[in-house]
């Protein structure tokens, strides 16, 4: 399988995973992601037409302004990869401007010009909302053209929608194919990663997932999701077909802890 990588880095992406993944969807005409995130599962799937969708207001004007905009968006980028835009100080500027500016197509340039140059390519709110990722400090962050040139052209087959994973999953039919892959349950009480939105999302979150998921199952829609593999997650997730496995953990505060972290795919067949 070759698979295609996304033009955004994203902690907790599924690149690595996608033949895994595609091999537990369905057959359908339609996907519907409400955590899409770096849209690896979108990129490496093959249907008539999906329904992508995130609670991350940041990530789906881009995603919209690239399906709307398409190639020369790259042009109007390119400016913010430049030698002279690779330091520390033009990267809080920047980040500042985008925390501050209501022009949505700067801000969504500006948006992989700090997911290339902030660390890990984390993406990181403080509790007001504003971005607070620190610069990389990476040799030559590139802009990776022809990852956002694949992704603008399958964009074509895709709608984007701001909304959260509740309203996103009311919106499947029967026939449809789910795939979810929301913030993971912490590992244990002191793993708990700091959240990509500033509104998180905690065990009434997980349990309300769950729940949907075996509903829509009940309506004739096929779901898969994605987690750690814990206890409370598993208890969860009772009644749906759940393979373990360990992937390799890539963010860490303590480098010499950066081993493999235990997961889990969970698939609600349509009954």
């Amino acid at each position: 399988m070759t698979v295609s990588r996304p033009f955004l880095k994203w902690p907790g992406g599924k690149f690595r995973l996608v033949e895994r993944i595609s091999k537990a969807l369905g057959p359908g005409q339609r996907l519907i992601e409400p955590f899409v995130g770096s849209a690896a599962v979108f990129l490496n799937t093959d249907y008539d037409h999906y329904l992508l969708a995130d609670s991350n207001p940041d990530l789906i004007n881009l995603y919209q302004t690239l399906h709307e905009e398409g190639e020369s968006f790259i042009d109007y980028v390119r400016q913010f990869f430049q030698p002279e835009t690779n330091n520390a100080e033009t990267y809080y500027a920047l980040r500042e401007d985008f925390n501050s500016t209501r022009d949505i197509r700067h801000k969504a340039a500006l948006f992989i010009y700090l997911n290339r140059h902030c660390y890990n390519g984390l993406c990181r709110y403080n509790k007001s909302g504003g971005f607070n990722s620190p610069f990389g400090r990476y040799k030559q962050p590139q802009l990776p053209e022809q990852a956002i040139l694949a992704f603008i052209e399958k964009s074509q087959r895709a709608t984007f929608q701001l909304s959260s994973f509740t309203e996103t999953m009311q919106a499947a039919e029967a026939g449809d194919v789910v795939y979810c892959d929301p913030p993971y349950m912490p590992l244990s009480k002191t793993a708990n990663f700091t959240s990509y939105s500033a509104e998180g999302f905690g065990m009434e979150q997980q349990a309300e997932l769950a729940r949907l998921a075996k509903e829509l199952a009940s309506q004739g829609v096929h779901v898969a999701i994605s987690n750690h593999d814990t206890g409370e997650i598993r208890n969860l997730y009772k009644g749906a077909r759940i393979t373990r496995f360990e992937v390799p953990r890539f963010i860490s505060q303590d480098i010499h802890n950066r081993n493999t972290a235990r997961e889990l795919l969970a698939v609600f067949k349509p009954s």
